[in-house]
């Protein structure tokens, strides 16, 4: 299927696009609903390696003598504070507390940080924290970013890298911002959204093909697939992971998201920490697991009752794999509705119902040790 008009091409999309039947849009870019059978896509991830983009993820190059307190302002986490070659998870809220991103933060020296996420809200609040002589400028359009993601995904990478890749040299949440990978220069990062073992590998856009054929090359014999979004969001759903405009939007703090972890209000002054102090003890809600006896797409969206009370919504449904095919969902429901084992009503758009449970989060790999390995 051609890619729709109005829509970005991706770096590497030329590998792949005349298998795709369906594009959805993704920060103004082409992506793959899948690449080939969604299932073996899935599988792949799970027990070998697959391979997709991450180019349309927005990339803010924070510059300049202030690049690291200019962060630090906005970020939740203490930049000053990740140490070299690490990586920091956490969010980006509103001078509210409320919810406008999921960020990755790199400080890559002492004047140059980027932030890696999915709202254009959130270089508004950097630019608006740097001072003269600091600049925040949007550069994804300048690289291509391939991941790699399951338990096979070291041993192709260690094909293609002469650089140590092992678990104690290399740990989960660390990167390393110059190597070479299949003879590119490439910045590469330990990290995912599908609760596997996994990297992110980042080359000029130019180089974007070298790599992905050196990739597949690489792992042919380790059963490498390319994937698509369906896949990937059958993963993050198992994983528990989050997503902007679905977990969350600016209506809900992190706490209701379970991004509480993530606000280190020990660090002093950023964007919101005053209003979420005050917020923190008044939470309404919980990101949680369900399984609802219907169909994914019956189930998506479907309101959620407790004796007859609305209490919340499911806001992405798959079949998850992990549970031997139920319908599994992620919802925000009301804090009488966090309780794992709860027993729910879910109505969908037509007024129909089917019985839903809430179940701990993730169910898959609660202890995040395949991340890890």
């Amino acid at each position: 299927m051609a890619i729709p008009e109005g829509l970005n091409i991706t770096p590497f999309s030329p590998r792949y696009a005349d298998r795709v039947e369906e594009w959805i849009d993704i920060y103004g870019n082409a992506v793959p609903l899948a690449i080939g059978d969604p299932v073996e896509e899935y599988q792949a991830i799970r027990t070998a390696v697959g391979a997709s983009e991450y180019s349309m993820l927005y990339k803010w190059h924070v510059e300049g003598a202030d690049a690291v307190t200019t962060v630090d302002a906005v970020f939740s986490r203490s930049v000053s504070g990740i140490g070299a070659g690490r990586l920091a998870y956490g969010v980006v809220v509103d001078g509210e507390g409320m919810m406008l991103d999921d960020v990755t933060v790199a400080v890559i020296a002492p004047d140059h940080v980027v932030v890696t996420g999915g709202n254009p809200a959130t270089q508004q609040s950097l630019a608006r924290h740097a001072p003269a002589g600091t600049t925040v400028t949007e550069r994804r359009e300048e690289s291509a970013v391939l991941t790699l993601q399951g338990p096979r995904s070291r041993d192709v990478l260690r094909r293609l890298t002469h650089v140590d890749v092992s678990n104690a040299a290399f740990p989960y949440y660390t990167f390393l911002p110059k190597a070479m990978v299949a003879d590119v220069p490439a910045q590469i990062s330990r990290l995912g959204f599908t609760a596997e073992l996994g990297y992110e590998i980042q080359v000029p856009r130019e180089r974007a093909l070298e790599l992905w054929d050196a990739a597949f090359k690489a792992g042919a014999d380790f059963g490498i697939k390319p994937f698509g979004a369906m896949a990937l969001m059958t993963c993050r759903t198992e994983a528990g992971m989050i997503m902007g405009e679905l977990e969350y939007d600016n209506t809900v703090t992190p706490f209701e998201c379970r991004m509480g972890w993530a606000l280190d209000f020990d660090k002093g002054p950023f964007q919101g920490r005053d209003a979420l102090l005050a917020k923190k003890d008044s939470v309404t809600g919980r990101v949680v697991s369900v399984v609802v006896d219907t169909g994914p797409e019956t189930a998506e969206g479907a309101r959620l009752e407790l004796d007859g009370r609305d209490v919340g919504h499911v806001t992405m449904a798959v079949p998850s794999p992990a549970l031997d095919g139920a319908t599994l969902g992620l919802a925000r429901v009301h804090r009488d509705a966090v309780k794992s084992g709860t027993a729910l009503t879910a109505v969908t758009a037509d007024g129909s119902k089917a019985d839903a449970t809430v179940r701990p989060t993730p169910v898959y790999d609660p202890e995040r040790a395949r991340v890890r390995a």
